[in-house]
């Protein structure tokens, strides 16, 4: 081999050995493209799966509720501690009452929290307004939604028989 062709082969492998600025920059672009598309994608499906789990949540509680009925006889109001007491015992004045408690009626550690970190609301309906709706749950149960303010579009209410999107008992 003469020194002009070992002079070659090393420029040769000098050239081939590491990546141009353009390619460099060009793997930076495709990268950027991809994650601009992955944020454009993923985040609204972020956000329904929030409302569906919060959906579904609300139909967790609805179903310890009505066991909590079934075994008691009447709802859990504000003396029993409202939705605690699905969770731990409460204090009953009635020992007998006490001996029906058959809870905890959800899962131990269950939080009653939305996705958002805003608590659930509960709120026992006024028994001589609970008759006008026929089919109406006696109690309201809902989410206040991403905002954390009540009485808004994106509350997220379990209702017993509803076409509304945002109720908790979808209808399909």
């Amino acid at each position: 081999m003469t020194v002009q062709s070992k002079a070659n082969l090393l420029s040769r492998r000098r050239r081939a050995s590491g990546f141009t600025l353009i390619e460099i920059l060009l793997v930076i672009v495709i990268i950027l493209l991809l994650a601009g598309a992955l944020v454009v994608f993923v985040l609204p499906q972020q956000k329904g799966a929030e409302k569906n789990t919060t959906r579904l949540m609300l139909q967790q509680v609805g179903t310890a509720l009505d066991t909590y009925r079934l075994n008691l006889g009447h709802y859990p109001n504000e003396q029993e501690g409202g939705l605690d007491a699905l969770l731990k015992k409460p204090s009953f004045e009635n020992e007998r009452m006490g001996d029906k408690w058959q809870g905890p009626y959800l899962k131990p550690g269950t939080t009653l929290d939305d996705p958002w970190g805003h608590k659930v609301r509960y709120e026992l309906a006024d028994r001589a307004t609970a008759g006008e709706t026929a089919g109406a749950l006696p109690y309201k149960l809902y989410s206040v939604g991403p905002d954390g303010q009540p009485d808004t579009d994106d509350d997220i209410k379990l209702a017993a028989e509803s076409n509304d999107p945002n109720s908790g008992s979808p209808t399909k």
